[in-house]
């Protein structure tokens, strides 16, 4: 069979793919590139994430061009002539080859290894008394948040020791405000936002202030993502897991489920509305008003020698 054919073709579908592939990115915002398909950080430590994500594609398209340009370099320079049909040498082996291709594996994940353990323990990094406490609460098939705050004023009345959030180790309850008698939201697959209509319950959250978020399940394991967040973390019944952001910009923002809980896992959906400190301070006496006071069951009890055996996140 001839070549020409396909040679007289080529170039046609070299072009119409070039047409394809800029038709296609007309509507693309180029500013967006550098974040490489993430979204936009919205917190003091999504930025962390994203370094580290942007790291991981400039190391794999380093070792993609390298592997790629091997590849390319043995197709030319190594193909058969026409005019040659005889075996080429053949090598058994070669050491310092064999080692390169050991060794270099080794190098690479190691060095991913490092970063990524390292700004893990950034993000799992807990602080002395955070500005406020939320207890996220998964069940199938919505999301509930206790808010662990002095509402009332009263100095008095306290979280720790309340028996709905027994699930709770005692180390993190340490770090309740005090007078933190709390209120509390809940919701259903069939809630919506009231400003937006995106469907799920709402976590409010203050600009510019720390939130301690402790994450409790009443079921089973169920994922805890918030997508400006750039950050997720497992919701499991019988373990608390514990993160802290810090808002910095205003909005509401989509969050999800990212863990397959069930028939109904796609519903379970929730909004996060970042507000001023006034305004958030504002919701949470709206909460109290409405007479969501105290605090929804946190998760599945456990005995007091299981729930603090964990001394540390990691």
């Amino acid at each position: 069979m001839s070549r020409r054919p396909l040679r007289r073709k080529l170039p046609q579908a070299l072009t119409a793919g070039l047409i394809l592939a800029t038709a296609t990115g007309c509507s693309y915002n180029w500013e967006d590139f550098p974040r490489l398909g993430m979204p936009t950080p919205v917190t003091e430590e999504a930025p962390i994430i994203l370094s580290l994500w942007q790291g991981s594609w400039a190391a794999a398209l380093v070792t993609g061009v390298l592997v790629w340009g091997l590849i390319l370099w043995s197709i030319v320079f190594h193909r058969r002539s026409r005019t040659k049909v005889e075996v080429p040498p053949q090598t058994r082996y070669n050491m310092p080859i064999e080692a390169l291709y050991t060794v270099t594996p080794l190098i690479i994940v190691s060095v991913l290894f490092y970063f990524t353990a390292r700004d893990e323990s950034k993000l799992l990094t807990l602080s002395d008394k955070p500005a406020h406490t939320v207890n996220v609460v998964g069940y199938q098939w919505s999301w509930g948040f206790n808010y662990i705050e002095d509402v009332d004023g009263n100095a008095q009345t306290s979280a720790k020791g309340n028996e709905n959030l027994s699930a709770i180790p005692d180390r993190y309850q340490k770090a309740f405000p005090a007078g933190a008698e709390g209120v509390y939201d809940y919701g259903i697959p069939g809630t919506r936002n009231p400003q937006n209509g995106n469907p799920g319950p709402t976590l409010w959250l203050p600009k510019g202030e720390k939130v301690r978020l402790v994450l409790t399940s009443r079921d089973v394991i169920h994922s805890f993502w918030v997508l400006p967040f750039l950050f997720k973390q497992d919701v499991i019944p019988g373990h608390t897991n514990v993160f802290e952001v810090t808002p910095t910009q205003e909005g509401t923002f989509r969050g999800k489920c990212a863990e397959l809980c069930g028939v109904d896992h796609s519903r379970m959906l929730f909004n996060v509305k970042v507000v001023s400190p006034e305004r958030y301070q504002q919701h949470l006496k709206e909460l109290a008003e409405k007479g969501q006071t105290g605090f929804i069951p946190s998760g599945i009890a456990q005995t007091d020698p299981a729930r603090n055996t964990e001394t540390n996140q990691l």
